[in-house]
C-alpha cells in the first residue's frame, strides 16, 4: 500500500538468541510537514517592533530535603512507595540456551505468582533454555525449573524452591477494568540492570499481538512506559499495586529500543493460562477456525452493509468447527475507489449475545471459551441476519487451509 511503512514488533528479552523481530503491515500514512513558501512577487512582511526588554526571570531551587511537585494526581511519595512495596515481587531472569551447535544467554524478568515460588513470565524468555537461574530483588540468586509454556499466549511458569525473605507474591488485577489514560508502572531487567521502573500511562487496550504461532493474543494492553529488550516477562501494574498485564512486545520502527509503544499480554489471559501450566504444563485453547478482518469502509460498500461493525470472514479452514457448523467465507472481491475488496463472507456482529465491533472482539469472545463449549454466533449473510451455533475445538498443532 502507497505510504506504508514496516513497523517492527519486537519480543523485549536480552541475548544472543531470543530477539526475534515480526513484521507487520502498517496502514498509517508516511506524513511529510513542511512550510509553505512565499509566492513569487509578493508583498514584503512588515517588520514587528522590537519587543520591550525585560530581565530574565530568577529561578530558585527548593531547599535539600523539599519534595518537588508531583505529577498530575500524585502524592510526592507515591511512586516511591509503590516501588518498595512491588519490586520484591518482580525477578530477574537469566538463561543458558544450547541448540544444536548454538549456545548462549539472555535475560528477561518474571513476576511472582505465590509462596510456592511460582513465577510467570513470557515463554520467549526461556524456551529452549537448559539452565535458568533467578535473581531476587536482593541480589540472592536460585535455579529455577520450567513448570509449563504456552507458545499461543507467550507465558511460561517456571518455579524456585523456596522463596528468600522480603520476596512475595503481586497481585493480579482485572484487566478489563483497565482505561485508557490510566497512570501504569513497568519494572523489570531492561538490558540487565535489574529493578528498574518506568512510569507511563495506558495508550490503548484490545490490541491484538501476534504470538509465536500463527494465532493472535487477544486484548493486549497498549503502553508508552518505557519497555526494553530485558522486560520481557515483567509487570506492568496500576497505582494499585496489581498486576494487569505481563510486558511482552514493543513496537520499534527498526530501533532495537522503545519507541514508547509497548505491549502486555492482559492479566485475564494470565489468570486463564497460568493455572493450567501449573498443574499441567500446557493450556488448551479453544479453536473457530476461521481467518477474517474487521468490517471497514471498504468491506461495508463492497458487501451492502449498514454499518463498519463487525468481524468479516475472510475464509473458513477446511474441517474445523467454523466449517462444521456452515459458516462461509469470501465467494469473491470486487473493486472499490480502485481498491480490490473481498464479498460474500460472513459478518459475525454478535457472540452469545454480546456484540462483536472488530475482528478483537471475536478473538476474544473465544478466547474465553474452552475446547467442547458452544459458541453461538449471529451473521449476515446477504443482509440477512442468522444465528450459527459453533462447537469450539482444541487449535491443531498446524492449520490447513
Amino acid at each position: 500500500m502507497k505510504g506504508c511503512f514496516l513497523s517492527m514488533l519486537r519480543r523485549v528479552c536480552t541475548g544472543v538468541l531470543l530477539v526475534w523481530l515480526i513484521a507487520m503491515l502498517s496502514g498509517c500514512l508516511a506524513l511529510n510537514p513542511g512550510g509553505q513558501a512565499q509566492p513569487e512577487g509578493a508583498p514584503p512582511v512588515a517588520t514587528p517592533p522590537a519587543p520591550e526588554t525585560r530581565a530574565a526571570p530568577t529561578w530558585t531551587l527548593p531547599p535539600p530535603g523539599q519534595s518537588q511537585p508531583a505529577l498530575p494526581g500524585f502524592s510526592p511519595d507515591l511512586l516511591v512507595n509503590l516501588y518498595k512495596q512491588l519490586n520484591p515481587g518482580v525477578v530477574s531472569i537469566q538463561v543458558h540456551i544450547e541448540r544444536g551447535p548454538i549456545s548462549g544467554s539472555a535475560a528477561g524478568s518474571g513476576v511472582i505468582l505465590d509462596n510456592a515460588g511460582h513465577i510467570v513470565t513470557n515463554n520467549h524468555v526461556v524456551a529452549g533454555a537448559t539452565q535458568v537461574t533467578v535473581i531476587f530483588y536482593n541480589a540472592i540468586e536460585a535455579e529455577a525449573r520450567i513448570v509449563g509454556t504456552d507458545d499461543d499466549s507467550d507465558l511460561a511458569v517456571i518455579q524456585v524452591d523456596r522463596l528468600p525473605e522480603g520476596a512475595h507474591p503481586l497481585p493480579l488485577g482485572d484487566s478489563d477494568q483497565v482505561q485508557v489514560g490510566e497512570w501504569v508502572v513497568a519494572i523489570g531487567n531492561p538490558f540487565g540492570l535489574s529493578g528498574s521502573m518506568t512510569v507511563g500511562i495506558v495508550s490503548a487496550v484490545g490490541r491484538m499481538i501476534p504470538s509465536e504461532t500463527p494465532f493472535t493474543i487477544p486484548q493486549a494492553i497498549q503502553t508508552d512506559a518505557a519497555i526494553n529488550p530485558g522486560n520481557s516477562g515483567g509487570p506492568l501494574l496500576n497505582l494499585r499495586g496489581e498486576v494487569i498485564g505481563v510486558n511482552a512486545q514493543i513496537a520499534t520502527g527498526g530501533s532495537p529500543a522503545s519507541a514508547g509503544v509497548g505491549f502486555a499480554i492482559p492479566s485475564n489471559v494470565v489468570r486463564l493460562v497460568v493455572p493450567a501450566l501449573i498443574e499441567r504444563g500446557a493450556y488448551d485453547w479453544p479453536w473457530l477456525g476461521i481467518q477474517g478482518t474487521s468490517v471497514n469502509l471498504f468491506i461495508m460498500r463492497a458487501n451492502r452493509l449498514e454499518t463498519q461493525q463487525g468481524a468479516y470472514i475472510e475464509s473458513v479452514i477446511q474441517g474445523s468447527p467454523a466449517d462444521r457448523a456452515g459458516l462461509r467465507g469470501s465467494t469473491g472481491s470486487r473493486v472499490v475507489s480502485g481498491l480490490e475488496v473481498p464479498v460474500g463472507g460472513d459478518v459475525i456482529i454478535e457472540a452469545d449475545g454480546r456484540p462483536i465491533r472488530d475482528f478483537s472482539d471475536l478473538l476474544g469472545a473465544v478466547a474465553f471459551k474452552r475446547p467442547g463449549d458452544p459458541l453461538t454466533l449471529t451473521i449476515l449473510r446477504a443482509g440477512q441476519r442468522q444465528q450459527v451455533t459453533v462447537t469450539l475445538a482444541p487449535r491443531p498443532q498446524s492449520l490447513g487451509r
